[in-house]
């Protein structure tokens, strides 16, 4: 591997085999460089492909900007949450949730805390999620001496959701969780029943319930030979 582009001494953008830009990570491995120079692959600690949601210029602004234990605190994370979920999750996550910690810490600094309106609907429609929301803050408060609100919690837990579902946006998740408890109102009321969320019916539910969002969100239909 050769390097494209220097983004500082720690990070900086090279492409595979594919031709497809990756952000090659690592302890000074832009450090007096020049383009062109190879990647020792024992100097490479992380490696994550460009989307195309991030352009070059985004992506430079951002990554020029964000301490390296800020992104190696998300590396961490993605780490954990990977382990913990049991399944791939998008690349996008590493961007979207290094941009997110590192803001969040910065607010934190400046005394600015910002209340997470769907918590609670976080906290019942995705709650595995949510708990490795709650390891992250662990996480930063270890690595970085930074303790995060709870909020924080359900905003890494939405950013996670998102790298999950391979949805577009994270506006949908949070736009999903109040749909669920829309459906869910209807039931309980036209119903008049009380709806046991700890019960394996309402978990089954829920996630039928998250799959048919996701569904209408992409435009993809069902065939008659398929279930949710």
């Amino acid at each position: 591997m050769f390097i494209k582009k220097i983004i500082n001494n720690n990070i900086v953008i090279s492409s595979d085999a594919s031709n497809n830009e990756m952000i090659i990570m690592g302890k000074g491995i832009g450090f007096k460089k020049k383009i062109g120079d190879s990647i020792p692959s024992a100097n490479i600690e992380k490696k994550y492909v460009v989307t195309k949601e991030w352009n070059e210029n985004k992506l430079i602004r951002l990554l020029e900007d964000i301490p390296l234990e800020h992104i190696q605190v998300a590396n961490e994370i993605i780490s954990f949450a990977k382990v913990s979920l049991g399944k791939k999750l998008s690349e996008n996550l590493f961007l979207t949730l290094t941009d997110h910690i590192h803001y969040a810490i910065q607010r934190k600094s400046e005394g600015m805390e910002i209340k997470n309106a769907l918590l609670w609907e976080i906290k019942r429609f995705y709650n595995h999620e949510f708990l490795i929301g709650k390891e992250a803050l662990s996480i930063i408060q270890n690595r970085l001496g930074v303790t995060l609100p709870e909020d924080e919690a359900g905003f890494i837990a939405l950013h996670i959701v998102n790298a999950n579902l391979d949805m577009d946006e994270i506006g949908q998740v949070s736009e999903m969780a109040e749909i669920i408890q829309n459906i869910l109102n209807i039931v309980k009321y036209h119903f008049n029943v009380e709806i046991d969320e700890y019960s394996l019916n309402y978990e089954r539910f829920v996630t039928h319930l998250k799959f048919f969002i996701q569904r209408l969100f992409s435009g993809a239909r069902l065939n008659d030979s398929e279930t949710i």
